[in-house]
């Protein structure tokens, strides 16, 4: 079942501690299939290295295992509710990355300093209030945070990131702790200023209307 979204979850939850985003056996990659809406998610407390794609759990919306002999992620519900939240959303990741996180301590949003910023996220990375671990508390708080940005940081807790796919949520998760370790440096060496919302706009087009390769239609 879902073989080739159990490799890319797998492969995604590889690069968590390659990319150095988490250490031992936390944070979590999931991914949803829009067709049957089944969501395949990394196992509770499985050590990265010795899992294979076999080892991923396939629940449906309501978190009910339809597929593999492990318990899922601790964290499946509040990537469930994103998913039930945004249908455009199809992969979610969950890290507690070093200097994202540490924005996340101080319930501080990290702001478009950077044109890096302004590309892959079109302003701030929003922080959202402090939420517990009861029910949909976390979903709750972190649809209520969203923007156009990919991510969002969890107050006193982590950082959340999505995308189209599972791979596109990995890659917002490495250039959100990209970006925070920058704007962390530049904080302790003075007082850097925001992008204004025009540029923003300018940088964010280009990025998303022009950057990379397209594929030219067969002829």
């Amino acid at each position: 079942m879902l073989e080739q979204l159990k490799e890319e979850v797998w492969r995604m939850n590889l690069e968590l501690p390659k990319q150095r985003l988490v250490t031992m056996t936390s944070g979590n990659v999931s991914g949803r299939d829009p067709e049957t809406g089944y969501v395949v998610i990394k196992p509770s407390g499985m050590r990265f290295e010795e899992m294979r794609p076999t080892d991923m759990v396939v629940t449906d919306s309501q978190g009910k295992v339809v597929e593999g002999d492990l318990k899922p992620s601790v964290d499946l519900g509040n990537h469930l509710y994103i998913y039930r939240h945004r249908p455009d959303i199809n992969g979610v990741v969950h890290t507690h990355s070093n200097y994202a996180t540490s924005f996340a301590a101080l319930g501080q949003p990290i702001r478009p300093y950077l044109t890096a910023i302004a590309d892959e996220f079109g302003g701030e990375i929003p922080c959202t209030d402090y939420a517990d671990n009861q029910g949909d508390n976390i979903g709750q708080a972190i649809v209520a945070a969203m923007t156009r940005a990919p991510a969002v940081l969890l107050k006193n807790h982590g950082v959340f990131t999505f995308g189209p796919s599972p791979t596109a949520a990995l890659k917002a998760a490495v250039m959100v702790e990209d970006v925070a370790k920058t704007v962390h440096l530049a904080l302790l060496r003075g007082n850097p200023k925001e992008l204004p919302p025009k540029e923003i706009e300018k940088w964010w087009d280009r990025y998303h209307g022009r950057y990379g390769q397209r594929r030219r239609p067969s002829p």
